[in-house]
């Protein structure tokens, strides 16, 4: 290989291209010009992405970067391997234009944070920026300068393995995080050494699939696919992501990938969105099996027109699109069009002007701040469901402690879906983090009891008793293995896996507190083991710092203060369940679960109260949005409104007393929800519009703020138009979804 080693002395200058003649022109000057001198062939070769895998990638890939029909690969991360590409691209083609190199850096690169929906749950915009400052960093120091993250598909259903990818079921949420991942991926300027392009996908709805089945049909009215789940799309937009990926589904009968409203009119035309846009994997020729095109060239055809501008992985757009131009089918100016994206992105990354990556211009692999961020993640990621009699935090002075559990020494089980360069050396896992933290001063007795978490057998059991009994309290590590979720790993039944349950109730019988710490890539059931437990720390997947934080949270070095992302359903068959659903005629208001042996003692059928809920479930779910609690106590007080009526340009100014009444510095996420009473459509019954992260030491109180305009109130109405509608508003302010501290106020005309 003729790689470029000494990226220092390769000089710019000497590299005879279209573009030079224009360095000091614009973006779209530059565009301009090359597509003027681009051939057919050329321009093709712009929109076509294939995976650039193995230590051979530049002898199968060189010919097509020399004559111009490779712009983008994907998936190699050898820095030598990728600048010998990107030389290739700069002195041997014809034009002289660089390739976009990309990768799924979804959660960090090598330094591993918290998995997506654990990230959500610091509900911290700006630790989640940082985080992914952290990942571009180190992906770019290979050479990397384009991830494919992050998602923002709403996600309501906890049985759809790519939830763990998501930031969780609110689109305000989602939007605000994902946002700042954006800006956390692409940086102050997107063409420093350090930014890469940030993709956000899956355009849009793919967290709707059916049954919670990984690329099935989605079925999005069109009043909800734009109150809920075009949000955070707009969102992210809005925070200047360069690229957008189109997702898999079939959105009411129309693919994604070929869907014109959502990929032109909505994206292009009302949102100006002027990046790329990039279909999923092979995605284009999947068209076919949908049943919407007829061959590979139907599929290319559609998917061009209908707002692709590169094809990833598949053989549609480079087979076929020089065919559709020359007949007439795919017009000039349409290729151009897609062809000026592209370039446009590869322009803004600074590509053009520095091409290569010299490593020694970068920090390295897991430095100081990069854990130093992992940790802080994955401690504000750490969300405390439950917590019987202070059980936690754990003193200092405690004698021995059992640590049980197959995820309690599981380094690389605890990094997560969507790690294929995390570095499980790096992890410093619960059983490491505790035995770290308590020194000689406590005895820790390690079992493992499952050789994985979805083991059947109980063949260890009986030594796990006897090593809780030994101990004054047991610290219980199960959940899901990393390959439990993820892309194409759905479960139909979302209870802890295996022998789990029975490894609780077997323990529960030790007589000794537990402290179940739950290590997983979704929402899990818990309802057959809650009252089995006396504290229930919920970890998500923490990545590399998660036995840090864990520890850190269980003895009380700092208190939880994450929040839940998404709603905890009891049983699987409660799913889908989320805070911000519709009231419906008939609103469950019944208590009481109805044991399926007592249904005979109902005689008449209106004694079961004819409401929307289920009779051996209920309606309520075992743990609610935004639900986390704290080693501190807080009172929320005085919320106060600064009018009772507002109009459309006026801005409305909440104010609530926020007090720790509690003995030990704590975190709160203080949540703002409305509820618009009376709407052109139906609307949800609470809406978050506001949070914020506030720290106070033991009494200690302030005052939080927040403010509100007719903007912040607005939806997609029954004529299809985005605004507020005057009337009457409920308004609530607390520590989760479930705040009952509430005020009234109108908007008026």
């Amino acid at each position: 290989m003729n790689a470029v080693n000494d990226i220092s002395s390769t000089n710019k200058n000497e590299i005879n291209a279209p573009w030079k003649k224009q360095e000091m022109q614009s973006v779209e000057t530059k565009v301009n010009a090359l597509i003027e001198q681009m051939t057919l062939a050329e321009k093709i070769g712009q929109l076509n992405m294939q995976d650039g895998t193995g230590e051979h990638a530049v002898a199968y890939l060189a010919m097509s970067i020399r004559n111009g029909s490779l712009g983008s690969i994907l998936n190699q991360t050898n820095v030598e391997t990728i600048n010998e590409l990107q030389r290739i691209a700069l002195e041997e083609s014809r034009l002289k234009i660089p390739l976009l190199i990309a990768r799924d850096v979804i959660h960090g690169f090598k330094t591993v944070m918290p998995i997506p929906l654990g990230q959500a749950a610091s509900w911290n915009p700006e630790l989640v920026k940082q985080g992914a400052v952290i990942a571009a960093t180190e992906a770019a120091s290979t050479g990397i300068n384009w991830t494919f993250a992050p998602m923002v598909d709403i996600s309501r259903d906890p049985r759809w393995g790519r939830i763990a990818e998501s930031l969780g079921e609110d689109p305000y949420l989602a939007g605000e995080l994902g946002a700042a991942m954006v800006k956390g991926f692409q940086g102050e300027n997107l063409s420093d050494k350090n930014s890469i392009a940030a993709c956000v996908k899956h355009f849009v709805g793919y967290g709707a699939a059916e049954g919670g089945r990984d690329y099935s049909a989605t079925n999005i009215p069109d009043n909800e696919m734009h109150n809920v789940y075009l949000r955070p799309f707009k969102a992210a937009v809005d925070a200047g992501a360069e690229t957008l990926m189109a997702s898999f589904s079939d959105i009411d009968g129309v693919p994604a990938t070929a869907n014109d409203y959502l990929l032109t009119d909505v994206l292009r035309d009302e949102w100006k969105f002027d990046g790329t846009v990039v279909s999923d994997w092979n995605a284009v020729g999947e068209l076919e099996d949908h049943g919407i095109a007829d061959g590979e060239k139907s599929a290319a055809l559609l998917a061009s027109v209908a707002g692709i501008d590169m094809e990833m992985a598949g053989k549609c757009f480079s087979g076929h699109l020089e065919d559709l131009v020359t007949s007439g089918q795919l017009s000039t100016e349409k290729l151009d069009q897609m062809v000026a994206n592209v370039l446009r992105t590869k322009l803004r990354l600074g590509l053009f002007d520095n091409p290569y990556t010299n490593p020694s211009d970068y920090p390295g692999i897991a430095y100081p701040e990069a854990l130093k961020v992992a940790k802080e993640s994955a401690v504000q990621s750490l969300v405390l469901l439950k917590n019987d009699n202070d059980t936690l935090p754990l003193s200092n002075n405690i004698a021995s402690l059992a640590v049980i559990g197959p995820l309690a020494d599981a380094p690389y089980e605890q990094l997560g879906t969507w790690i294929f360069d995390g570095d499980a050396t790096f992890s410093v896992t619960a059983l490491n983090g505790i035995q770290s933290f308590v020194g000689d001063s406590t005895k820790v007795n390690y079992c493992k009891a499952l050789a994985n978490s979805r083991s059947e057998s109980t063949e260890a059991f009986d030594d796990a008793l006897q090593v809780a009994k030994a101990s004054d309290a047991v610290i219980l590590c199960l959940g899901e293995e990393s390959i439990l979720s993820g892309e194409a790993h759905c479960r139909a039944d979302i209870d802890l896996p295996g022998a789990q349950v029975e490894l609780v109730k077997t323990l529960h019988a030790a007589g000794k507190p537990i402290i179940l710490v739950v290590l997983a890539g979704r929402s899990i059931t818990l309802g057959n083991v809650v009252d089995y437990c006396d504290a229930i720390l919920f970890a998500w997947h923490p990545g590399t710092m998660g036995g840090a934080a864990i520890a850190d949270v269980v003895f009380g070095k700092v208190s939880p203060s994450g929040k839940l992302p998404v709603t905890f359903p009891s049983v699987v068959g409660q799913v889908p369940m989320y805070y911000n659903h519709k009231n419906t005629g008939r609103p469950p208001s019944k208590e009481k679960v109805i044991l399926m042996d007592e249904i005979e003692e109902f005689a008449p059928q209106t004694s079961l109260g004819m409401t929307a809920f289920y009779l051996d479930a209920g309606y309520k779910p075992l743990f609610a949005f935004g639900h986390g609690l704290s080693y501190g106590e807080f009172e929320y007080s005085q919320l106060q409104l600064s009018a009772s009526k507002i109009a459309p340009r006026e801005e409305l100014t909440v104010t609530v007393n926020l007090k720790n009444t509690g003995a030990c510095q704590a975190e709160e996420v203080v949540q703002l929800y409305t509820r618009d009473l009376v709407g052109s459509v139906t609307r949800p019954v609470k809406e978050l519009k506001g949070f914020k992260r506030i720290a106070l030491g033991p009494n200690e109180e302030t005052t939080v703020t927040f403010k509100l305009t007719a903007s912040d109130l607005a939806f997609y109405n029954r004529k299809g138009k985005w605004g507020a509608e005057p009337g009457k508003f409920h308004l609530w302010v607390g520590g989760s979804s479930l705040a009952d501290l509430c005020a009234e106020f109108e908007l008026t005309e």
